[in-house]
């Protein structure tokens, strides 16, 4: 091994377009360059098991990797962990000899000391979903604070500017939740008369987020919700609380979409802002671009979320709805111009030589 760094949707008739800036780059990626015959081994840390976007953005790296004809081995660490848990993982990857690897990290600033290590080594490092603070490190993540403030703006308006707001947010300390909860407050500081009700920390488990979202419907008037990807759970818990539907913000989870459009006319209203978990393909796109030295990339790919509802967006919603995904996966599978593999081979989730 050499050592050695909304949107689109495209399944059937489904296309759309996702807004990317690559900061500072004259160069986008894409099928990766020929590198003979010399192929690299990818590393992955993930460090939620259990949620599908994570399940999802796995499969897409894996069938990035797969694509690219150039990946060997795609090495996966996969556990519930914390940072401490994760920088063991990579330092196990470092020992392997990986030609790069990729991360979801635990914590913005905790892995900075063993990047730097991998760096050392001549390892890529990237890190997908959430941004790190490493020097060494490429960052190829969803624009998270816009995520939480174009769903919490639109949420706010469709309250008519006031009411009482469950804020359902994802993991403690989380990078992506602290960046999301940064763009929520920036929209609600234009909004005086919205007050948050309840605020909740959901860990990003459906599970979870449906007890909580049923204990306080039923008991409390709540006049919308805004939740960081755990919708579809949340929405079920209104005919179990009693409550009336509220307007709900939400990811663009597959189960959702369905509910926004088979419960428009019962009385549900909601949006959906992408946070597509191919991020990961792009992110594999990148590692090979930059191994094969087919293409350079600057160390901030931007990918910039969209917002869909079905209060005028419903043919749209339609469009996304892909039946034969889980209700918990992203209708976002392919994201131009990094990614190059199907919609099959992300449904597939099969690495090199699998």
């Amino acid at each position: 091994m050499a050592n050695q760094r909304l949107w689109l949707a495209v399944a059937a008739a489904t296309v759309l377009t996702l807004s990317i800036t690559a900061c500072g780059s004259d160069d986008d990626g894409g099928d990766g360059g020929d590198s003979g015959d010399e192929t690299f081994t990818i590393g992955v840390s993930n460090t939620l098991v259990g949620n599908q976007w994570r399940e999802q953005m796995v499969c897409a790296i894996k069938a990035q990797a797969r694509v690219s004809g150039v990946v060997d081995e795609v090495v996966l660490a996969n556990r519930d962990t914390d940072a401490s848990g994760q920088i063991s993982d990579i330092e196990g990857m470092i020992g392997q000899g990986v030609d790069a690897i990729i991360v979801n990290p635990a914590d913005r600033a905790a892995l900075d000391d063993v990047i730097a290590a991998a760096d050392e080594q001549g390892i890529l490092v990237l890190s997908v979903d959430q941004a790190v603070t490493a020097e060494a490190a490429y960052n190829v993540t969803n624009d998270q604070v816009a995520y939480g403030e174009i769903g919490a703006r639109w949420l706010f308006e469709q309250m008519g500017g006031s009411g009482n707001v469950l804020y359902m947010r994802g993991a403690d300390g989380a990078p992506a939740d602290t960046d999301r909860d940064e763009g929520f407050q920036a929209a609600l500081a234009d909004f005086p008369d919205i007050t948050i009700a309840e605020e909740v920390f959901t860990g990003w488990d459906p599970s979870t987020g449906a007890q909580q979202a049923l204990d306080i419907l039923s008991t409390q008037q709540i006049d919308g919700i805004w939740t960081s990807g755990i919708d579809y759970s949340v929405v079920e818990q209104f005919e179990a609380a009693g409550h009336d539907y509220v307007p709900i913000v939400g990811a663009d989870n597959n189960g959702f979409i369905q509910q926004l459009i088979d419960l428009r006319e019962a009385g549900l209203e909601g949006a959906i802002v992408s946070n597509p978990p191919p991020v990961g393909g792009v992110a594999t796109a990148i590692a090979v671009d930059l191994l094969t030295e087919a293409a350079e990339h600057e160390q901030n790919t931007l990918l910039t979320p969209e917002l869909a509802d079905n209060v005028d967006g419903l043919a749209t919603l339609e469009e996304l709805y892909l039946p034969e995904l889980a209700e918990g996966e992203s209708s976002t599978i392919e994201i131009e111009p990094y990614t190059t593999y199907t919609v099959q081979d992300v449904l597939d989730c099969r690495g090199p030589g699998e």
